[in-house]
């Protein structure tokens, strides 16, 4: 990428910020104004966009719990919706184009793919993907990929190799490569481990062996998942794969310029995803899941899928798609962002809006997931449970073994991650697992004997929804927030908190009353 693509990217990532949508937005904006300048894309962008793409799988795949996938909420969800949006797409397209039944039907089967990319990175983005709605959305989008395989060997790809059943085998490497990991230290080396399993084991690996390198990514990763720097792994790469993702969605913008023909038809296209959501919708719902949790999925998978691209390449490729649907498709991708990126910013606010009558679709049996969450006696709740909820959890614990005549107060903590749920309650502590930014979760939450609610999510908007949603239930105790910024503390106590604690501000207090102690007594 030359100086130009690159502040182009900038210009328009930044410019979009202050209308609410994510720099993405811009980014495929500038693909499309450098396309229009005559540019076009080339085998460096192209290998930029796909290690951006890699790394971003690979790094869901280090929260992922693959055991918690193999449901049929996920299967299920993900299989009925592809053969759904297949029949009503295929004879549609057959009537109102030149292709063939088998084209319409595999090119239908494939505009029912959602965005791994654009999915993964929202959910990310808000600290979601271990949610319970993040983790059927990534589930479903595996599903997907898992399909995209198949219509890949019809549209004319290579087919697996006999050397692709090595893939069950890939539960055996993890002793290995957990000891590389251990190996692998702080710096420098760690960033390396993880390109080299994304990028060359997982990539260039699978791509060897017939399969996708974007599943053979991901699987990577889910091969390190739980493991105690797993997380670590993923925030040293954090910075490397959001600069590599930006050539991605260049890319789609560079694929080319659309007449005023398929510019029309990628509208049309986009004017179906509401079809799209509401059938993700109805899918979800039928399978026990409360009315939230199936909005926010579908919202989630609301788009596009870049794998649609590469269908489209290999019909192209073998003549059975004119290189015109090539460019429809992207600017369908493209279109498709624009719209879900910031409707999933703001997916909380909306289902706000829209509980009442999404509910009514409700089953009146309940996912077991889904159970209503029971705090017993508790007096403190803490809501997050990571680092900041579990130091504060620890200290309340032991100030309950306090002399005769003192008042105990029992504590409890809520997370929405599982695992963390699951390692607390090895460690004994009492956490239970629910969703603080579900409405309906506070409607079902007795509030009596709560005296006070620490809030330690990382999310900023999933703070100031759990605070708004504190005092529209009437709850009259007190509540504290962590916060990072000035700004987000303002916000929090606009919304009905009683104390913030700016984070780093507070470990430097405390780092210094530490030291002032120890100079004292000396």
């Amino acid at each position: 990428m030359d100086a130009l693509w690159l502040a182009l990217a900038f210009l328009l990532g930044l410019s979009v910020r202050p209308l609410g949508l994510p720099a993405l937005v811009g980014y495929l904006a500038a693909g499309f104004v450098l396309n229009a300048l005559g540019q076009r894309s080339s085998p460096l962008l192209d290998e930029v966009a796909h290690a951006g793409v890699l790394l971003l799988l690979f790094s869901v795949g280090l929260k992922l719990r693959l055991k918690s996938l193999i449901r049929p909420d996920v299967w299920g969800g993900g299989g009925l919706h592809l053969a759904a949006s297949a029949s009503v797409l295929c004879p549609v397209l057959w009537a109102a184009t030149s292709l063939s039944f088998q084209q319409a039907l595999l090119l239908a089967a494939t505009l029912g793919f959602s965005s791994t990319v654009l999915a993964a990175k929202v959910l990310e983005e808000k600290a979601e993907l271990r949610a319970f709605h993040g983790r059927l959305a990534i589930g479903i989008l595996i599903i997907q990929d898992l399909a995209a395989l198949a219509l890949m060997a019809l549209a004319g790809a290579a087919a697996p190799t006999p050397w692709a059943l090595l893939v069950f085998g890939l539960p055996l490497l993890r002793p290995l490569a957990v000891k590389v990991l251990d190996w692998s230290g702080h710096d420098e080396l760690l960033v390396l481990f993880g390109l080299a399993l994304a990028l060359v084991v997982g990539g260039s690996g699978f791509e060897q062996i017939g399969l996708s390198p974007e599943l053979g990514a991901l699987l990577l990763g889910a091969l390190l998942a739980g493991h105690p720097r797993a997380t670590e792994l993923s925030r040293s790469l954090w910075s490397l794969k959001e600069i590599l993702l930006v050539g991605f969605f260049l890319q789609i913008g560079l694929l080319g310029w659309p007449s005023p023909a398929i510019a029309g038809g990628a509208v049309l296209l986009a004017l179906l995803l509401p079809l799209k959501a509401g059938l993700f919708f109805f899918i979800l719902v039928g399978f026990r899941l409360r009315a939230r949790t199936a909005f926010l999925t579908a919202l989630a998978l609301a788009s596009y899928s870049e794998f649609a691209l590469i269908v489209v390449k290999f019909m192209v490729g073998g003549g059975q798609l004119s290189a015109d649907w090539l460019v429809l498709l992207a600017l369908t991708i493209a279109l498709s962002f624009m719209v879900a990126a910031p409707l999933n910013r703001f997916a909380h606010d909306l289902y706000e809006r829209l509980e009442m009558a999404l509910s009514r679709f409700e089953r009146a049996e309940r996912h077991p997931d889904e159970q209503p969450v029971s705090l017993g006696k508790t007096q403190i709740l803490i809501l997050g449970m990571g680092h900041a909820g579990t130091a504060a959890y620890d200290f309340l614990k032991k100030r309950q073994n306090v002399p005769e005549g003192r008042k105990v107060r029992m504590v409890s903590g809520i997370d929405s991650d599982l695992v963390k749920v699951e390692r607390h309650i090895r460690e004994g502590r009492r956490v239970v697992y629910a969703d603080a930014e579900d409405p309906g979760f506070w409607h079902r939450l007795h509030l009596d004997g709560i005296k006070a609610v620490i809030l330690a999510m990382p999310d900023p908007e999933a703070k100031r929804i759990a605070t708004e949603q504190l005092r529209q239930h009437n709850y009259q105790g007190l509540i504290g927030a962590i916060s990072s910024y000035p700004e987000e503390e303002t916000a929090l106590k606009a919304a009905g908190a009683d104390m913030t604690f700016l984070a780093y501000h507070e470990v430097g207090v405390g780092l210094a009353e530490h030291v002032w102690e120890a100079l004292e007594k000396r």
